[in-house]
């Protein structure tokens, strides 16, 4: 199988190698763009984001994917679902807001929690934070498709899946090309 496949690969003139090389290029290239803009249009660093955990159940699942927007002119309200980032963590968390303080000078702080979870999310926050601030929200749950997202976390858990699915996806380029 692999044999054909380099055989097939040999017998691709130049011009034939550099239309694949361009059409992926073009391919990528229009990910890139449609992530930016929906950055633009919900006015989130990540408009799309993958439930990791249980921490959420029953509202979100894990594997589920969350549609974000990030509305900088409109308050935090109780009872929301945001996403937020920590200090030191590269993972974003999905929770929801259990109390909002606000302040006369229009300043905000927030705490939240996941519904699954006993306690709020203290223990989760960089050392001597107490509360969240709108600069830590990342967006806010306005959408979702229910397990889209498995792909994601089973390529993450199983790296060598990545592989095998790249390599299918090789294969069936090779067998349906013009």
């Amino acid at each position: 199988m692999l044999g054909s496949m380099l055989e097939e690969f040999q017998r691709m003139n130049k011009r034939q190698f550099f239309y694949q090389v361009l059409s992926f290029g073009m391919i990528v290239s229009s990910a890139l763009m449609i992530w930016k803009g929906l950055m633009v249009v919900t006015g989130s660093e990540s408009p799309i984001v993958v439930v990791l955990s249980g921490s959420m159940e029953p509202a979100f699942h894990r594997g589920d994917l969350l549609f974000l927007t990030n509305p900088t002119d409109e308050p935090i309200r109780v009872g929301e679902i945001v996403v937020f980032k920590i200090e030191g963590r590269d993972i974003p968390i999905v929770h929801r807001v259990l109390k909002v303080h606000e302040k006369e000078n229009g300043t905000s702080k927030f705490l939240t929690k996941g519904d699954n979870n006993r306690v709020d999310d203290r223990g989760l926050y960089a050392p001597g934070q107490l509360w969240l601030t709108p600069r830590d929200v990342v967006g806010r749950a306005k959408g979702f498709l229910p397990y889209v997202g498995m792909v994601t976390i089973m390529m993450n858990e199983y790296p060598k899946l990545k592989y095998a699915v790249l390599a299918c996806l090789g294969l069936y380029v090779l067998i349906h090309r013009e």
